[in-house]
Formats: C-alpha cells, sequence, structure tokens
C-alpha cells in the first residue's frame, strides 16, 4: 500500500510564481546588457583590467540570465506521464551553469591580475571612475528587482548572486579610479582585478555546491534520516522502517520516500490507512524541514522479509 501527497503549491501557484521570476529577470536582463555593453566601451577607452573583468563578468552574468529565463519558461510547464516532474529541475541546472559561469570568470580574473601586478598599463583614472558610476547604478536597480524574489527560487537567488558581485566589482572598479586619479599607483587597477575575483570565486562554490547536493540527491538541509527513522518507529503498529530516502526535487519541493513494516493486524481490522495518515503527518509537521510530498509503502513482516531475501 502506497500513499503520495500532491505539492501545496499546485500548478496555479507555480505558474504565477513562474510569471512574476520571469518578469524579474526580463528587467534584469535589459539592464546588464546595457552595462555590459557600457563596460565593454569602457574597457576598450581605458584599457583597465578591473572594468574589463567587470564587463566580461557581467556578459558572463547576462548569459547566465538567459538560461535562468528560459528556465523560468519551463519550470512551470505541466507534468506529462515522461516528465512526471515538468522542468521543475531546470531552475537547479540553470543555476548550476551560472555558479560555473561565475568560476571560469573568477579565475581568468585572478590569472590575468596576478599578471599585470608586475606591468601595470597606464589607466585614465576620471574616465574609469565614470564607467565605474554607470556599472554601479545599474547594478544597484537590478539587485532592487531581484531582492523580493531571491528566496523564493534558486535561479532568482543565482541571478541575485551574480548581479551582487557585479555591483562589488563597480565598486572595486571605482575605488581604484580613486586611488589611481589620488596616488597615481596603476597597480590598483589589477588589485581591483583580484579582489573581483576574490568575491566571485566564493560565493560561486558555494552555489555550485548546493545545486550539486539536489542534483546528487543528497537529503535536504535540515533532515536527519536517521532521527525521521526514529520518529517513525515510535508510532503506534510500526515495526520497522527501511528504503527511506529523501531529496529535493527543486526549491521548496522536497520529497520523501520508504518501506514501512507494520502489525499484520493492521491489515486486517482496516487500521492500516490511519496509520498511513500519521505517517504523513509526521513528517509534514514534526521536523524543520517540511515534507508534505511523502509516499510510503506499507508491508508486513513476511513481504519485508521477501524483499531482503531478494536483495
Amino acid at each position: 500500500m502506497g500513499a503520495g501527497h500532491s505539492h501545496a503549491g499546485g500548478v496555479d501557484d507555480v505558474a504565477g510564481g513562474g510569471r512574476s521570476h520571469r518578469r524579474r529577470l526580463q528587467l534584469v536582463l535589459l539592464v546588464t546588457l546595457g552595462v555590459v555593453a557600457a563596460q565593454f566601451v569602457g574597457a576598450w577607452l581605458t584599457g583597465s583590467l578591473a572594468l574589463l573583468t567587470d564587463a566580461v563578468h557581467s556578459l558572463t552574468d547576462s548569459v547566465g540570465l538567459v538560461v535562468a529565463l528560459a528556465a523560468a519558461m519551463l519550470v512551470g510547464a505541466a507534468a506529462t506521464s515522461t516528465r512526471t516532474w515538468g522542468f521543475r529541475r531546470l531552475e537547479v541546472l540553470a543555476a548550476a551553469v551560472q555558479a560555473l559561469m561565475l568560476l571560469g570568470i573568477g579565475i581568468y580574473a585572478a590569472v590575468d591580475g596576478v599578471g599585470r601586478l608586475a606591468a601595470p598599463p597606464h589607466v585614465p583614472p576620471m574616465e574609469l571612475l565614470v564607467f565605474g558610476v554607470v556599472g554601479l547604478v545599474g547594478n544597484t536597480v537590478s539587485l532592487g528587482v531581484l531582492a523580493a524574489g531571491r528566496r523564493e527560487n534558486l535561479n532568482l537567488r543565482a541571478a541575485f548572486l551574480e548581479v551582487a558581485a557585479d555591483a562589488l566589482g563597480s565598486l572595486g572598479v571605482i575605488i581604484a579610479a580613486a586611488v589611481m586619479a589620488l596616488t597615481g599607483w596603476q597597480q590598483a587597477d589589477a588589485v581591483a582585478a583580484l579582489a573581483i575575483a576574490a568575491l566571485i570565486v566564493p560565493r560561486a562554490a558555494l552555489l555550485l555546491r548546493e545545486t550539486g547536493r539536489i542534483l546528487l540527491e543528497f537529503a535536504p538541509r535540515g533532515i536527519d534520516l536517521e532521527e525521521v527513522r526514529e520518529h517513525m518507529l515510535a508510532m503506534p503498529h510500526v515495526r520497522e522502517v527501511h528504503d527511506l530516502h529523501a531529496s529535493t526535487v527543486a526549491t521548496g519541493l522536497p520529497v520523501i520516500s520508504g518501506h514501512v513494516v507494520l502489525d499484520d493486524d493492521c491489515f486486517h481490522d482496516g487500521h492500516a490507512p490511519q496509520v498511513l495518515q500519521d505517517l504523513r503527518t509526521c513528517v509534514a509537521e514534526h521536523f524543520d524541514v517540511t515534507l508534505e510530498h511523502a509516499t510510503f509503502q506499507l508491508e508486513t513482516a513476511d513481504v519485508a522479509a521477501g524483499e531482503a531475501h531478494a536483495h
């Protein structure tokens, strides 16, 4: 005997959230593309490594935002017999792609920055300052657009982190321009590029680790399956719990499944459905992570013994 539980949000909520996420991503993409164009022009005019690094970073973000936007458009697509979760996991894949892009540009900035410390080119500070301010203004607008939804969706969180890193990069460009204008120390441009790399790499690594946990189907953070098993075993009529698994399909969609051995009497007196409901209530309400999508197979001791023998 098994039972599932539909996700609380429902199709309408997913679609509504998807529309909101798409609007945010579309606006941020337009702003970011404008910033990219300005930064590349500025990097060409000034020869600044920091501005070039920030420009390539912003361009990478634009590609990532296109991927994120495509994922947001597909994530609410209805499930089918072959795509049982629809395209929900595209959100996670898109976030992983963006994390890899961030790592790549971070490593590039670090390598090139070290090379330019020894032989820094001349960079006009006032022109650099202007383009740094343009980038910071654009990034600030994008952060405001994404701020409200970053905790609701892994895709938006990835985009928020990318734009936040862009904003810090633009701030680094502004500081480098100010240092060069006041002191004439041209290495400030390369130092700013290295600082941008130092900001990018750790955040990208954290995001990649989180998406990796989901793709490898690790248990959701905050869930100890041994603790879950103990609580289930403490319930009346439950004799054994095995093949217990928990994972995350996408943001806000943790799932759990397992085989539960009950007293034989439960299958004769009609008590099994009530035990099943108690199990579902337990995993949905007792733990920090709400496991509303639960599938449990109820078994007799003989069935469990047959499974163990088959394995």
